[in-house]
């Protein structure tokens, strides 16, 4: 479901020229991030549960702790992104098209990639301390970076700051900008005169917040709970929560209210179907 989910918000933007806007823009990274999030982590799960076993080699562990940073905090970033795309939208609509052009929602693409990829490299310095070590259990179904680092040195005060420093830059930093936006988008909004004018910009940024919600609570919450708590059963939870149900939610959250997805996803089908009639017919 995530990745046919996915995969059609990419392809309803892909096709259609109407929506070739930065709003759609950064939807279909975030949706190409999420299939890449989820891929690094459902896949093993699956495994498991098939051939009843739980083991992962230590270059499989931490290869696939790489992976699940790069894409989670891709996924921060491009949400912040998109709040602040929301920002130029509704604070300074003139101007949209000339802030918001294509070289800019380029670099902050790549600006966000790379970010990601410090925060990763980040956590494989601190990783690469451990030795090789066999029979260790991890409370989770994959390697989740703050367990990792609590077997390099469990219970220490510097390992707790790695990782609240960590989680900070991860998730405080983008959750700051996405709330600075919508703070200067409510007071944009409430000088509207109109009631409909209101409701028209909220609605806008009624999916946003709807994924921002999902993700950030389930997230900082159980990347800062792992470090508070030692309950394994609500940890696990929470990881399933915004490592699986998030992604999958995502592209309904953004489809079913949106009519340009909507219709671009009609567009696409009826394209296909009459394509696929005028092959069989000649």
């Amino acid at each position: 479901m995530t990745l046919l989910g996915n995969l059609l918000i990419i392809l309803a933007v892909s096709s259609d020229s109407h929506i070739h806007t930065p709003m759609y823009f950064f939807l279909s990274n975030l949706s190409l991030t999420d299939i890449c999030f989820i891929s690094t982590t459902v896949p093993k799960m699956l495994l498991d549960i098939h051939t009843h076993t739980r083991v992962i080699s230590y270059v499989g562990c931490l290869t696939q702790m790489s992976l699940f940073v790069i894409f989670a905090c891709m996924d921060s970033m491009l949400l912040t992104v998109m709040a602040y795309d929301r920002f130029v939208a509704i604070c300074h609509p003139l101007h949209y098209t000339v802030i918001m052009n294509p070289r800019l929602c380029g670099i902050l693409v790549l600006v966000s990639f790379s970010a990601s990829l410090l925060e990763s490299l980040l956590h494989n310095l601190i990783a690469l301390q451990f030795k090789c070590f066999k029979g260790v259990d991890i409370s989770n179904f994959f390697c989740h970076p703050s367990q990792l680092l609590n077997l390099a040195c469990p219970g220490t005060f510097n390992n707790n700051i790695v990782m609240y420093l960590i989680g900070v830059i991860l998730g405080v930093f983008p959750l700051s900008g996405i709330l600075f936006s919508y703070c200067k988008i409510v007071s944009s909004v409430l000088r509207i005169a109109s009631s409909s004018g209101r409701y028209k910009a909220f609605s806008t940024c009624g999916s946003h917040l709807t994924v921002v919600s999902l993700f950030y609570v389930t997230g900082l919450g159980e990347y800062f709970g792992s470090i508070l708590s030692h309950s394994s059963g609500k940890n696990v939870l929470a990881s399933l929560m915004y490592t699986v149900v998030t992604p999958m939610l995502n592209p309904f959250i953004y489809s079913l209210r949106n009519r340009d997805i909507i219709n671009a996803l009609k567009m696409a089908t009826i394209g296909k179907v009459l394509k696929i009639k005028i092959i069989f017919e000649v």
